[in-house]
């Protein structure tokens, strides 16, 4: 069996992931950067790891059986291109992390650590005890969180929030959360977002990205939003209106946000800027590039279900995790 592996993300499991592939695999790691190198090493595979697979991938691997993205999108696989039959599928793991970063930094933005790290740089001390003028912050037992998504990343990330004694809602497309199963005061469907959003201190965002949810958070939305409240996105960039979400910022109609996921990222190399709006000139905001789900932790999690999966697949057993099959 030959495997084709181009993610750089999994470089740092490659003992890991090896180890777990069936014996005797052939197992190649051209550089994912460089596309036509990847097109000649998939020409005779049997499995492409990668989170890309582009219709020119997917077309000269005639033999691929098993596209397997090394996390949960799967959107930059061009499934049509495929050979008919093969298997995509993902995994995930990244939940933990994720949950770390989204209630870190809700603390870090509902309690003002981001303003009071700036302003004691230039030897201000910001805090009530001694401005008066300045606001007490609040507990996380104090806070209303809005879930715009209740996935597996939702799920988790509320379990943190809840032992902090918060209180949750949640919207999904489907409106299936079992809201009593799960501790949550209420959920609904996106047809219930802006109920959400009137009542949120915190808006986390883990929603998929689909051409119908493209700019569900618009100028609309975040003007339902309380001032005080803050945004979390964990999802994708343009689920959240990009000026909107800017002039929403700059002219304080909301508190603050956390920005892992952006508007533009880099074709190659380590530099891009991640909107063509300065956000990086707003001080209610934390910037992060992409790196929530990204712990020691996830991908070798990742790294012993993808070798699994291509286990089952050599042993002719039921694939798990399988998102789509090609026609």
């Amino acid at each position: 069996m030959k495997i084709v592996v181009a993610d750089a993300n999994l470089a740092p499991m490659r003992g890991r992931l090896e180890e777990g592939f069936p014996p005797g695999s052939e197992v190649v790691w051209p550089d994912p950067r460089d596309l036509s190198t990847v097109e000649g090493a998939v020409a005779d595979a049997d499995v492409l790891v990668s989170a890309r697979c582009p219709a020119t991938v997917g077309a000269a691997g005639k033999a691929l059986r098993l596209v397997h993205a090394p996390g949960a999108g799967v959107d930059g696989i061009d499934v049509a291109a495929l050979p008919a039959g093969t298997f995509v599928a993902n995994t995930f793991h990244h939940e933990d992390s994720i949950a770390e970063y989204v209630l870190a930094s809700t603390i870090l933005l509902r309690r003002g650590f981001l303003a009071q790290d700036t302003a004691l740089r230039r030897d201000e001390w910001a805090s009530p005890a001694y401005d008066p003028a300045l606001p007490w912050g609040d507990t996380l037992g104090a806070a209303t969180i809005g879930f715009v998504g209740f996935g597996h990343i939702g799920a988790r990330t509320w379990e943190r929030f809840r032992a902090c004694g918060a209180r949750g809602v949640a919207v999904t497309r489907r409106g299936d959360v079992d809201a009593a199963a799960y501790g949550l005061e209420w959920s609904g469907t996106t047809d219930d977002l802006g109920s959400l959003l009137d009542r949120a201190d915190v808006v986390v965002v883990s929603a998929p990205l689909t051409p119908e949810t493209v700019g569900m958070i618009g100028v609309a939305e975040l003007a339902r939003m309380r001032r005080t409240a803050v945004l979390v996105n964990v999802g994708r960039g343009p689920l959240v209106e990009e000026r909107a979400l800017f002039e929403a910022l700059r002219d304080r109609g909301i508190a603050g946000a956390a920005i892992d996921v952006w508007y533009g990222y880099p074709a190659a190399g380590t530099t891009a800027p991640p909107s063509e709006l300065p956000f990086r000139e707003l001080p209610n905001v934390l910037m992060t590039p992409h790196s929530s789900g990204l712990t020691r932790q996830t991908f070798a999690g990742r790294a012993t279900d993808i070798a699994a999966n291509v286990r089952r697949l050599a042993a002719g057993e039921q694939l798990v995790n399988v998102v789509a099959v090609a026609r």
